[in-house]
């Protein structure tokens, strides 16, 4: 792979130009220019292709920051994210600029959005040094190098965007230590949860509603209420790099989010979900943290099950059917409520998250006249009502339920919100009274309940991403949808995945966990064995190519998009 100089590099586009376009591939290689090197690590075929994958690298002396922008991995991981997003602000902004046919001229790079991840996007060393990996889409007329176009791009408008983006200079001082202290301050609370045996704090005026279902950013103007917290649960915490923060703090148990429609409660609910994520100054959600094994879970007609022990819910099926290892290549809205809760378990989840609005009514809720109407040994669901106790109690599981339809769950919360013109109010004694005064009637379960201890062994022969000739076929269509191998892996029901980069690691780890898969290999060590390897080796283990469109997947994530892989089989099962 050669290595040269500026001169080098500007004289073999002017050597390539006007040939044929795999020409460009003699561009692989490290090229040094006067403030980075430019490395060319993947050359497109030709012009309609996916665009060429290349890096900056600025070593210290280059990126010029202060060591306090980068002294911690919270401060590097918010540095890294600054510098991502203003780079791909940049370059969105030279994309009017065509030079040629298909692509030609577009410069991209992964943009992490309102959310703060380690990324491969822009990777900051603990030395100072950042790594920025982007797109391009090298010029040609038709399918001839158009090198002349390509030098300018390379030389003059690609070092403009650096020079805009990428060192300290490119940025106000008080700039950098906002972003890198806010993502510090955000981890420091988030690691006092526990202590205070808390699933997720709320900062008083944070800014939760968002533009729109499609638009993360916070509601703009003076259309949205600042979160205050009800006196009862309000709580102080400390912060790394200022003040103590005051704030609603939701306690371990079952907690109900009640109130009339459209007073906020799955904006609540949102804002906790997407609590397990850091997010970007000025997003509104900055002091909003949440236990990180979270889970929103939801009904999901059609999405395949594999193995999965559901009895606690789901008692045996007409025909015999046994639901200690559940299967179904269609599940049903309550079948796939139940499968998503054990599979969130079966991957260390501490809390979920639900909505009514998106749950199965029949699993949720069983009133006393349809128990009357339909006779217990006619009816093999048993509802989350009457498991929700003992997942607290006996799994040390919490639940936050946004509610509004069925007050038989004020019988067994332990703590009931009212929102009430987008604030929340702690009426959890008015809810005991309302309980005690207005019984429905409802008979409780009376089947004692087993928490699954049977544990899944994935056949690694059965997650291989091959398709035809090519031993690796994975493509991430948005966010919702990736192509694995033969198989596609539907993912809308999978709701704290926060970006396309997002999914591609979730498809791209599942590939990496088979080396850990095979007999006596239960699910939970594969998943325990696949985080180890993140952690140690960082995200470009997944990528060798190293193409910069990763953000960290959460281990909780990963397994639920393992988890509706049409194609998975189990080897065995063990106690």
């Amino acid at each position: 792979m050669p290595t040269g100089t500026e001169d080098d590099l500007r004289r073999t586009l002017r050597r390539i130009d006007g040939r044929s376009y795999p020409a460009y591939r003699d561009l692989k290689g490290n090229w040094r220019l006067p403030l980075y090197t430019l490395a060319v690590r993947r050359v497109q075929g030709d012009p309609f292709a996916a665009p060429s994958s290349l890096a900056v690298i600025l070593d210290p002396a280059a990126a010029g920051f202060e060591a306090a922008a980068f002294s911690t991995p919270s401060r590097r991981v918010g540095l890294s994210c600054l510098l991502a997003r203003t780079f791909a602000a940049a370059a969105r902004g030279t994309r009017g600029r065509r030079a040629g046919s298909g692509k030609s001229g577009e410069i991209g790079m992964a943009d992490p959005g309102q959310v703060v991840l380690a990324n491969t996007a822009v990777v900051v060393g603990n030395n100072g040094a950042v790594e920025a990996r982007f797109t391009v889409g090298l010029p040609a007329a038709g399918r001839r190098v158009l090198g002349r176009a390509a030098e300018r791009l390379l030389l003059d408008t690609l070092p403009a965007l650096i020079e805009r983006s990428l060192p300290a200079r490119a940025h106000p001082p008080a700039d950098i230590a906002r972003h890198v202290e806010a993502n510090e301050d955000a981890d420091f609370l988030r690691g006092q949860l526990d202590a205070r045996a808390l699933v997720a704090f709320l900062a008083d005026g944070s800014l939760l509603p968002r533009r729109s279902g499609v638009d993360d950013r916070p509601l703009a103007g003076d259309r949205a209420t600042r979160f205050e917290s009800p006196p009862s649960l309000r709580v102080t915490l400390e912060r790394a790099n200022g003040p103590p923060v005051a704030g609603m703090g939701i306690p371990r148990g079952v907690t109900l989010l009640v109130g009339g429609g459209y007073h906020g409660k799955s904006t609540v609910l949102d804002a906790i979900a997407r609590g397990v994520y850091n997010h970007r100054p000025g997003d509104g959600r900055e002091l909003v943290v949440t236990d990180p094994t979270a889970v929103r879970v939801q009904a999901e007609d059609g999405r395949s099950v594999s193995g999965v022990d559901i009895s606690p819910f789901i008692g045996t099926l007409p025909g015999g059917q046994d639901t200690t290892a559940f299967s179904t290549p269609n599940a049903s809205g309550s079948t796939s409520q139940a499968a998503a809760i054990v599979e969130a378990l079966e991957a260390g989840s501490r809390l979920l998250l639900i909505d009514e609005d998106t749950a199965a009514t029949n699993f949720m809720i069983r009133d006393r006249r349809m128990q009357a109407l339909v006779k217990s040994d006619d009816e093999p669901i048993t509802p989350f009502i009457d498991r929700v106790r003992s997942l607290h109690e006996d799994t040390g599981t919490s639940t936050v339920l946004v509610i509004g339809g069925s007050g038989d769950y004020l019988d067994v919360a332990d703590r009931v919100l009212a929102m009430i013109r987008y604030r929340p109010h702690d009426v959890s004694r008015a809810a005991q009274d309302v309980a005690a005064t207005h019984p429905t009637g409802r008979l409780a379960s009376s089947h004692s309940v087993v928490w699954p201890s049977r544990h899944r062994f994935p056949d690694p022969r059965s997650i291989s991403p091959r398709r035809g000739r090519r031993a690796r076929y994975i493509k991430v269509r948005d966010r919702r949808t990736v192509d694995f191998g033969s198989d596609r892996i539907e993912l809308a029901g999978v709701r704290q995945i926060v970006s396309r980069s997002q999914t591609r690691a979730i498809a791209l780890a599942i590939g990496h966990a088979r080396k850990f898969m095979g007999e006596g290999m239960a699910l939970e060590d594969i998943l325990e064995s696949l985080g180890e390897s993140l952690d140690r080796r960082g995200l470009d283990v997944l990528d060798s190519d190293r193409r910069g469109d990763l953000a960290v997947p959460r281990i909780q994530d990963i397994a639920a998009a393992l988890g509706r892989l049409r194609t998975l089989t189990l080897i065995g099962a063990g106690k």
